[in-house]
């Protein structure tokens, strides 16, 4: 193998890919990029045998080949290398850098030893906007659960809907729902489980104005746009009826506003159990009551006006849950809806200039204790 790049474009696929190197592993190969040169590209793939990332990057190939080697390593030296064209040669299973006049030689694994990744046709791709995707993503994927008891729950469920586009996120204890409607009338009826690593690599590789083809085949995904490809495993398993716990009759409403309330529930989590995280809130006409007391710690109140008429309430949340879910409201105030303490309270977006965004997250109550 053997190719003249430029130092920005080959900086800019390596770090592209390096972002999928595991930063642990036991398999030495995981650690390398697999460098393919043909015609007037060289394709870069990483992977940690969840999630592969391809980048095609063009170049002077004078000798076609391929091999793995080290990928933070090339990386770094990269990074600091002058901008200057870079040859990059191979001797065996050395991979051998020229630069104006700095020489690297690193040692690669063959090319056969790196994992084959999915091979996954984009003939019947549906396709959606960049920007579509990313805002599903980061309105949702941070709801997804960290707990290994439930491994469902450790990835964000995608629906596909004729005209429509869903994702859900939930640990039990929230969940994050957003719909936006589906460019192409064509989509395919699908559901799948895409697990947040595949999802961080989709927001990191591509732009609000790229058009994304996304293909499924059997238990893998594969999104791809321009020069990029990213593969991954879907989580295998049915998700669970999350209709059922989004209350339909929460009758009781709150506007308020975010940063206000944000700021009032971070000061009440200073003096929250570290267990339970537990803070008060206590709604009457007009205003609400935030108050905590941890009896080895201490107490605190505040007080918050806010549009809500009606019955008193008093109503326990983990201050850390509340907060999560306030950080990915995306406008000014929410709306907080309940119906009882026990119940679920939703909370959704209170649209200004009629935009509104078909959004809803959940907190589960926590039972107060007297």
């Amino acid at each position: 193998m053997n190719f003249t790049i430029t130092r920005q474009n080959l900086h800019a696929g390596l770090a592209a890919v390096s972002a999928s190197i595991p930063s642990k592993t036991t398999l030495p190969v995981l650690s390398n990029i697999l460098f393919e040169a043909r015609d007037d590209s060289v394709w870069m793939n990483g992977t940690d045998l969840d999630v592969a990332v391809r980048i095609k990057v063009p170049a002077d190939v004078k000798e076609a080949g391929s091999l793995t080697a080290p990928g933070k390593k090339l990386q770094e030296i990269t990074r600091e290398l002058p901008d200057a064209p870079v040859e990059v040669a191979t001797r065996g299973d050395q991979i051998e850098l020229s630069c104006g006049r700095s020489r690297f030689k690193l040692n690669g694994l063959p090319a056969d030893e790196f994992p084959t990744l999915p091979s996954i046709s984009f003939d019947d791709a549906w396709t959606v906007k960049g920007k579509d995707l990313h805002s599903l993503i980061h309105h949702t994927s941070f709801a997804v659960s960290t707990e290994e008891s439930r491994p469902i729950l450790n990835g964000v469920l995608w629906e596909l809907r004729d005209g429509a586009m869903r994702m859900v996120a939930t640990n039990g204890h929230r969940l994050a729902r957003m719909s936006i409607p589906a460019q192409s009338s064509d989509v395919p009826s699908a559901d799948f489980i895409v697990p947040p690593a595949a999802l961080q690599q989709v927001q990191r590789l591509f732009k609000d104005d790229d058009t994304l083809e996304v293909s499924r085949d059997g238990n893998h995904l594969g999104f791809r746009s321009g020069s990029a490809e990213i593969f991954t495993r879907l989580i295998e398993g049915t998700y669970p009826n999350y209709e059922q716990v989004i209350p339909k009759d929460n009758d009781k409403k709150a506007i308020v506003s975010k940063k206000l309330l944000e700021s009032a529930v971070r000061r009440m989590a200073v003096v929250a159990s570290d267990q339970t995280h537990r803070i008060r809130l206590t709604f009457e006409d007009g205003r609400v009551h935030l108050s905590v007391l941890t009896p080895d710690l201490g107490e605190g109140h505040d007080e918050l006006e806010l549009d809500y008429a009606g019955e008193a309430l008093e109503i326990g949340f983990n201050a850390n849950y509340l907060l999560e879910v306030l950080k990915y409201m995306p406008t000014e105030e929410v709306c907080i809806a309940f119906k009882a303490p026990e119940r679920a309270a939703t909370i959704e977006p209170v649209a200004s200039g009629g935009d509104a965004m078909d959004l809803l997250c959940l907190v589960m109550p926590l039972r107060l204790l007297d």
